[in-house]
């Protein structure tokens, strides 16, 4: 299968069969796909929290716009980004990019200089919404992935962050929820838009050339 042909198949499924899992190794790959994605300056500043636990997702179902998706689903994996840039932040990171690479501390310097001279003087809401948008990328990644593996799946935006930062306890490592992605196996029955006919703007419109 092509990476279109993997788009084309899949749909935001409104319903999943709770009696049917996604396997270890499939959300494993979900997650590596995420993980590899390209983050701007390469500081992945945003985490995954992936949910397995019924209990857990019971707590998480008072915040979400489809509930019956959160409780069903095999997995929830939470996209979740840091509540701002921090010297510290980014000289960790730096610190091990320069270490796997076997160069010395300090290498990229001038550069983290750099970004530190502009993340920092960003209000924290500012600095959210940058990073909101690099963890967006991850979560398209995840989504082509978990495609190519005929793995249904749902991203979803529309919950309340406040509950799930809570119930995660996302604040005690600075971070916070951005977006969702339900994954699991689509229930035939009640996926209401499974059998309707994928729509997207034509190409014609969609591309303007220059």
């Amino acid at each position: 299968m092509s990476l279109i042909e993997d788009l084309n198949w899949r749909h935001a499924v409104k319903a999943y069969d709770p009696t049917k899992k996604v396997s270890k190794k499939n959300i494993d790959k979900i997650v590596e796909a995420a993980r590899l994605a390209p983050t701007s300056s390469g500081l992945q500043p945003f985490r995954l929290i992936v949910v397995e636990d019924q209990q857990t997702k019971e707590k998480l179902v008072k915040g979400a716009l489809n509930p019956d998706c959160m409780r069903d689903c095999s997995h929830v994996i939470v996209f979740a980004a840091w509540d701002r840039y921090t010297a510290e932040r980014i000289d960790k990171v730096y610190d091990f990019t320069t270490e796997e690479r076997g160069l010395p501390r300090g290498r990229f310097s001038a550069y983290t200089d750099m970004l530190k001279s502009i993340y920092l003087k960003e209000s924290a809401e500012e600095n959210f919404v940058h990073i909101s948008r690099q963890a967006y990328i991850s979560l398209g990644l995840a989504l082509a992935q978990a495609a190519e593996l005929r793995v249904d799946s749902t991203p979803a935006e529309g919950f309340d962050t406040h509950v799930v930062d809570e119930v995660l306890e996302l604040e005690k490592h600075g971070l916070k929820s951005v977006s969702l992605m339900y994954v699991g196996y689509a229930n035939p029955e009640e996926d209401w838009i499974a059998s309707m006919k994928k729509v997207r703007i034509p190409t014609e419109e969609f591309v303007i050339d220059k």
